[in-house]
């Protein structure tokens, strides 16, 4: 549910009393018992609420090896199997698919599969395999601590939006890198320079200005789909792991906060308020910390669906590329850098690094063709885009999908990354066939009428490909 496709501007004002949620409910701007119509569970760009397990955790590591001797779908018997499934009502007049083969790259069905449609989070397939490609999967992130001017101290960001608050966690993606151990070192420094005492300055100047997206609003922070993107953030500004809880305003200040209260608790003095500052040139490092590597952050978004920490990845690429670290720099830079694995781009058109902003196009072979790349002998570092993808029923925002009787044969087998807006659904990954032969699908779907039975629908396709021999 994003704030361009809310009822009106005024909506948001009408969550601020009693009476105007009662309104904003009735219109199905929020949820409630007021509602004028039945209206689906907002669809989150963002995790699921966490069920029997963290929905953040994959649960392999591998793809299931391919079977060579497996016989190839027929086309004309998987398009007639398709076919009902993909005319589906529930799905909208505008909706395309593309099923290929893995190993061959042979397309096995495309329907409308060349057109473009928004595409969601889908997106971050892209976004991901672009970071591991030109970033190597194993880069870190190193926010560094740095003297300003006389008596105070710079926190330096370096793109890293998902440091913990507290001591660092070596087997997290989210705070691997704390900012306890980054006071305490910091505190450290100062202790052997005689100094018990320190104003702290944060230095977010890494990314450009442009912090909200094309058609974001605050109600999108609000709801806490995204966070205004800046190079330094504290668990991706969320405020609390409840679903549809605001993320902070500031991430990058809030982040100074925080290391600011952690300065105070290893015993040093913090003088005045915490200010945006820039870091001289050259300055020696009082203190650091490193985030996890590329691959696993990448790994993590995909699975969380993390908006915020989509944008911040997708703007490193853009630096690494030369390009502004803005969402227009950001984007260019991801699909420029897919073109170069060999992915056809043609009618792609990215507006961002999440798929939550206006404007941005795939075509459902664009998808396909990405996802059959990762998986070739040619682009082996691309494989984790394969593995950490959410798996049906089992984990990240797949954790619920795929439970009716329609869907279950895809139940533990599907990987696939999913992309819900309001009147959009989408859903590309990867799935073997009844025969065992692993198939990559793309299902696009924007101009839904409910998003629970679009799901459904989306589901009940990729289980009749788990199904089908189709020979």
């Amino acid at each position: 549910m994003t704030s361009r496709v809310l009822a009106a501007g005024t909506a948001a004002v009408l969550l601020l009393g009693g009476l105007g949620y009662a309104v904003a409910d009735a219109y199905d701007v929020v949820p409630g018992v007021l509602t004028v119509r039945p209206a689906p569970t907002p669809p989150p760009p963002f995790p699921d609420p966490p069920g029997a397990q963290d929905p953040t955790t994959p649960p392999d590591d591998v793809l299931p090896a391919l079977d060579e001797s497996a016989p190839l779908p027929d086309r004309d018997a998987l398009a007639a199997a398709l076919a009902p499934l993909l005319a589906d009502p529930a799905l909208g007049p505008d909706v395309s698919a593309s099923v290929v083969d893995v190993r061959t790259g042979e397309p096995l069905l495309a329907s409308d599969a060349g057109t473009p449609r928004e595409p969601a989070s889908t997106v971050k397939l892209f976004t991901a395999a672009a970071a591991i490609d030109r970033l190597g999967g194993r880069r870190t992130l190193t926010t560094t601590v740095v003297p300003g001017a006389s008596e105070e101290v710079v926190l330096v960001g370096s793109g890293d939006v998902l440091l913990g608050a507290g001591p660092g966690d070596l087997d997290a993606v989210r705070g691997r890198a704390g900012l306890a151990d980054l006071a305490a070192d910091t505190a450290a420094a100062l202790a052997a320079q005689g100094r018990t005492s320190t104003a702290v300055r944060v230095d977010d100047s890494l990314f450009a200005d442009d912090r909200m997206g094309p058609g974001w609003t605050r109600l999108d922070v609000d709801l806490g789909f995204v966070a205004p993107i800046t190079s330094i953030a504290v668990d991706a500004g969320r405020t609390t792991d409840e679903p549809y809880a605001p993320r902070v305003a500031d991430p990058a200040l809030a982040a100074g906060a925080a290391f600011a209260e952690q300065l105070r608790a290893a015993g040093v003095t913090v003088v005045g308020d915490v200010t945006r500052g820039t870091a001289p040139p050259d300055a020696p490092v009082l203190a650091a910390v490193q985030s996890a590597p590329v691959t696993e952050i990448a790994g993590y978004l995909l699975r969380a669906s993390d908006n915020t920490v989509a944008e911040a990845v997708a703007r490193l690429v853009a630096l690494d590329a030369g390009l502004p670290a803005t969402f227009a720099g950001s984007a260019r830079a991801v699909t420029e850098t897919v073109a170069g694995l060999g992915v056809d781009v043609t009618g792609v058109t990215l507006t961002d690094g999440s798929g939550l902003s206006d404007g941005a196009s795939v075509p459902a072979a664009a998808l396909t063709d990405l996802l059959v790349t990762a998986a070739g002998d040619t682009h082996e570092h691309l494989r984790p885009v394969l593995t950490a993808l959410p798996v049906a029923g089992l984990s990240g925002t797949l954790l619920d999908r795929f439970s009716g009787d329609a869907a279950a044969g895809a139940l533990g087998t599907a990987r696939a990354k999913t992309g819900s807006l309001r009147g959009v659904t989408t859903l590309a990954g990867t799935v073997p066939s009844a025969d065992g032969r692993l198939l990559a699908f793309a299902v696009l779907a924007d101009d839904v009428p409910a998003t629970e039975p679009a799901r459904r629908a989306v589901d009940a396709v990729v289980a009749a490909l788990a199904g089908c021999g189709c020979r």
